[in-house]
Parts: C-alpha cells; sequence; structure tokens
C-alpha cells in the first residue's frame, strides 16, 4: 500500500494497520528499549509505507527538551544577515539542534507574531535581530518572564539588559571617519539610520565624536536618519541633491544604505567619487563589484552568528549558573576604490 494522500498520517493509522497501541508505535519510533528488535522494524517499514511525518510540534509539547532554537531576523535578502544565518545554522547542526527561522521584514507587528509563534512550538531558546522599527519591549520582558534564554545580535533592546553579541558600532565609526579626515575630507554628512536602535545610534555617535576631535562641524541637515535599507540612502541622497549643497564625503550606516546613493548619484548624472564620496559600515564580499569598490567597516558576520549561537547553548547547558553577557566583536576597515584621493585644503 503506497502512501495515503491528502492525509497526515498519525500514530493512531500506524497503530491500526499493525494492530497494536499507540503507544508501543510511539516508543518503536524512539527506539525505546521496551519494544522489540522486530516490533521497532514492523512499525519503522509502515511508517516509512504510509509516508508518516512526525508532528514536531506535539512531541515538543510533550517532551522535555525540543532541540529547537526560533530564529528572528528583520531581513533575508541583506549579505549580513544571510551570512549570520548560515553561520548559526552550522552551529546548530554541530550541536545537534534544529532552527526554526522566521523574517519580520522590518515590522515590528510580524516580529511580535513570529516570537509568539516560536513560543507556542516551544523552542528551547531564541535568537532575534529586531527590526529598524521596534519600539516597543514588551514582546521581550515577556520571554524573560517565560524563562525562556534569548540572545539579541546586531541590533539589539537599547535601556533593558539583554544577553546579546554586537560589533563595537561606535569605535568602528569613530575609526572610519578618522581615516576620512586623515584623507582631507572636510564636508562630511551621514544617512543614519533609526537613532532608536543600538546599530542607528552608536554609529551616528561616532560620527559626531570623530567630527568633534577633528574639529569639523557636525551640521544638521547632513545627518538624515531614515532607515537601513536602499530606499533610504535613495531617498536621503535626493533630498540632499535638491539643496544644491552636496558633501564631499557620506558616511552610510549600512551597505544597502551605500547602494541607494548610488543609484540617486547614477540617476542624477553625478560620479562617485569625483562628484560625492561615499564610506559605508558593512559590505562583505559584495562591495568589490562596485564601481568603484567601497572603503567600509567590515562586519565579522559569521563570528557575530557563531557567537550568538555559542552564547545562547551555554546558557541552555547551565541555566542555574549561567551570568548575563554581552560580547562586542572589532570591525575591521577594509580599503576600497572609494575615499583614496588625498584632498589638499588650505588650513588658514
Amino acid at each position: 500500500m503506497g502512501a495515503t494522500k491528502n492525509k497526515n498520517i498519525t500514530l493512531d493509522d500506524i497503530a491500526r494497520r499493525l494492530k497494536v497501541s499507540k503507544v508501543t508505535v510511539s516508543k518503536a519510533l524512539r527506539d525505546h528499549p521496551d519494544i522489540s528488535s522486530t516490533t521497532k522494524r514492523e512499525v519503522q517499514s509502515i511508517a516509512a509505507k504510509l509516508g508518516y511525518v512526525p508532528n514536531l510540534i506535539a512531541r515538543n509539547l510533550s517532551a522535555k527538551s525540543s532541540r529547537t532554537i526560533g530564529l528572528v531576523v528583520p531581513k533575508l535578502a541583506h549579505h549580513f544577515f544571510a551570512t549570520c544565518i548560515e553561520s548559526i545554522c552550522s552551529a546548530a547542526n554541530a550541536s545537534q539542534y534544529d532552527i526554526v527561522m522566521t523574517v519580520s521584514q522590518e515590522n515590528p507587528e510580524n516580529e511580535i507574531k513570529h516570537i509568539q509563534t516560536l513560543l507556542a512550538m516551544r523552542v528551547e531558546g531564541l535568537l532575534i535581530s529586531i527590526t529598524g522599527n521596534t519600539t516597543d519591549y514588551s514582546v521581550f520582558k515577556d520571554i524573560k518572564k517565560r524563562g525562556v534564554p534569548v540572545v539579541f545580535f546586531d541590533r539589539i533592546p537599547v535601556g533593558i539588559e539583554t544577553n546579546h553579541v554586537i560589533t563595537d558600532d561606535r569605535a568602528a565609526a569613530v575609526r572610519l571617519i578618522e581615516f576620512v579626515i586623515q584623507a582631507g575630507y572636510r564636508k562630511i554628512a551621514h544617512f543614519a539610520g533609526y537613532s532608536h536602535t543600538n546599530i542607528g545610534y552608536e554609529r551616528q555617535a561616532g560620527f559626531r565624536q570623530a567630527l568633534t576631535a577633528g574639529n569639523l562641524p557636525i551640521r544638521a541637515e547632513w545627518i538624515i536618519e531614515g532607515g537601513f535599507g536602499e530606499q533610504a540612502g535613495y531617498d536621503a541622497f535626493k533630498k540632499l541633491a535638491v539643496r544644491k549643497d552636496l558633501p564631499e564625503m557620506i558616511f552610510a550606516v549600512t551597505f544597502p544604505v551605500a547602494l541607494g546613493i548610488f543609484e540617486a548619484a547614477r540617476e542624477l548624472g553625478l560620479k562617485i567619487p569625483d562628484d560625492v564620496d561615499v564610506v559605508c559600515f558593512g559590505g562583505g564580499q559584495f562591495h568589490r563589484y562596485l564601481s568603484p569598490a567601497l572603503t567600509f567597516m567590515n562586519q565579522p558576520a559569521s563570528d557575530i552568528g557563531e557567537q550568538a549561537f555559542n552564547l545562547l547553548l551555554e546558557e541552555l547547558r547551565a541555566p542555574e549558573t549561567y551570568a548575563q553577557k554581552g560580547i562586542v566583536i572589532p570591525s575591521q576597515l577594509v580599503i576600497g576604490e572609494t575615499c583614496r584621493k588625498i584632498k589638499v585644503y588650505n588650513k588658514k
């Protein structure tokens, strides 16, 4: 007999076929020592023929350990998050955990819905990178009340204590802008993310700190908040171009924002780096495909993902003795074809 179509095969179906109890079938499929080898083979054979697939949600509800981790990310079509996810999955596989991934699409309502779904599935822990629009942290407080371990990575809630893995956003932004200033640029703008997120706030703080240290003016109209994606960069550049007062250099908060700048500049007939120059945070392996290739701060996405999983695993293995912690991983300056021409100024 082939697999029954249009029907979810249950333990009861297998039990009726073999005229044994549901408990016997359940134990046989779990290779329980109470069940003889002959019965196990018969149960497994019929289960395969019928096309039986275990109900993981039901199993998780009854089991002490589901060995599943819930993952919530804001975007999927993004090199940084794709690399983080790959690293998380590799670390999970090595530790014999399954990952249930959800994508909030930068929507806080989706984020809450996904978290609630994952909790209902009885995941053992959560790995979360919040949306750029998340300002209500009540769902995260609910997770804590439930006693479910959670580690935030890259984007974390501001103002509440969390387990987290991030990069050195402020210090890295300072290093990048110092490099820009040393190259001779004086009129520097920043297309910032939302300042209510840690990465938006810290990178803007680093930008301001470096300009102040370099005795350069901070022009409010040259700091444009708007998000972390391509559209944000595109819209910000168009807004700036209308004023006909372009800076020499734009520091983009993320690589996608930099891509938006490239697109807007192309449409306006402006050349990078001749008419306006660009540096950014993030870029990974894709920066070299741009013309010119970007100078950027490289986020260690793979390390962030792996350490986020390992931090969660540390708590899962020893919840009684685990102490909450945050890990900061340094970023590295990658010099491309932007921000390379040394500019000479009259310093009077």
